[in-house]
């Protein structure tokens, strides 16, 4: 509340109530897809985003610059499991005095953050964790003394699985579609430094860090690349599919609309060949027609029909005879 009372304040002037609306459908619906924010600015504006993309852009952009005041911004990021885009505001400092105002406890905060940490440091980036891990995780690790806490050694299984469904509601962790624990959007948004200061490896084509991602196949190479980036990055025609690092053959596998793409581009490469050889065979019949006979023989033609003034039918009309010596005499 008390950034919102800021945002309407004299020294937040520049922002209108178009801006606000923005920020207040973040604030109190949380990240949304990239659809629903868009539907959002074009019901405010006015303005369709396909013809008005600079726009907001420019809304987007002094936003934050108001929002920068109060250590909040309105971020953009991509879900790794799903690659959908999500917008969604999030606190720019990560303190003691930050985490007071959350609602989780700190043996929580200490609970989510040893998920956080068994995930991302996955070497295959599956990017989730079982549950039975994640209820065996302990707390004490995460203690920043050598006196661990009575809260964390007393934190029990069911508040542990209690604090889970918790999280997942709030989409700082999601329940994946075979039963595991992932990401939610929240820590995407939020954990960006955190990933980045914690040397999660990022993605080789994006630089974001690589939670849900394909490794590559020498085990002594550390690139992993997003599903969604090795589709774009390999869809591309007559690219080579390998490690962009040490040369590693990769093992993508071509979607079905990529595969019927590149079968129409090499049949527009390689016209048919009956085609071209009936055209052939008929230039060579055409250049035989037109040459002139060799040695002044005249060459063998079928008898052209001519039609019989009679009515009788059509009669081959033959070549006119020879006359010798013999049938001139006869004719006298």
């Amino acid at each position: 509340m008390d950034m919102v009372r800021c945002l309407y304040s004299s020294e937040m002037a520049p922002l209108g109530w178009r801006h606000h609306t923005l920020i207040q459908a973040l604030l109190s619906r949380g990240p949304l897809k990239e659809k629903e924010f868009h539907s959002v600015f074009s019901d405010v504006t006015g303005k369709s985003l396909d013809s008005h993309q600079q726009l907001f852009n420019e809304y987007l952009r002094k936003i934050n610059m108001e929002l920068s005041y109060v250590q909040f911004e309105l971020r953009a990021c991509r879900n790794q499991y799903d690659s959908g885009v999500y917008y969604g505001m999030i606190n720019t400092i990560a303190d003691e005095q930050s985490k007071l105002g959350s609602k989780y406890t700190v043996p929580q905060i200490a609970f989510y953050k040893g998920i956080i940490e068994a995930i991302v440091q996955d070497p295959t980036a599956q990017g989730t964790i079982c549950n039975i891990d994640a209820l065996n995780i302990r707390l004490e690790n995460q203690a920043t003394s050598s006196e661990v806490p009575a809260a964390f050694r007393n934190f029990s299984m069911s508040q542990k699985e209690k604090t889970i469904q918790e999280l997942v509601i709030d989409q700082w962790l999601c329940a994946t579609s075979d039963a595991r624990i992932g990401l939610g959007i929240r820590s995407f948004l939020d954990l960006r430094s955190w990933f980045h200061n914690n040397e999660v490896p990022p993605c080789e084509v994006c630089n974001e860090a690589g939670i849900k991602a394909d490794v590559c196949p020498n085990e002594s190479c550390t690139v992993r690349m997003h599903k969604y980036c090795l589709q774009a990055k390999f869809s591309i025609q007559r690219m080579e599919k390998v490690c962009p690092k040490c040369g590693t053959q990769w093992p993508y596998v071509m979607t079905k609309s990529e595969a019927i793409e590149e079968e129409e581009e090499t049949d527009v490469q390689q016209p048919p060949m009956r085609k071209r050889q009936k055209s052939t065979r008929h230039a060579e019949e055409t250049e035989s027609n037109s040459q002139p006979p060799e040695n002044g023989q005249p060459s063998r033609r079928k008898a052209a029909v001519k039609v019989d003034p009679d009515g009788l039918g059509p009669s081959p009309e033959l070549p006119p005879r020879r006359t010798t010596r013999n049938t001139a005499r006869l004719h006298r």
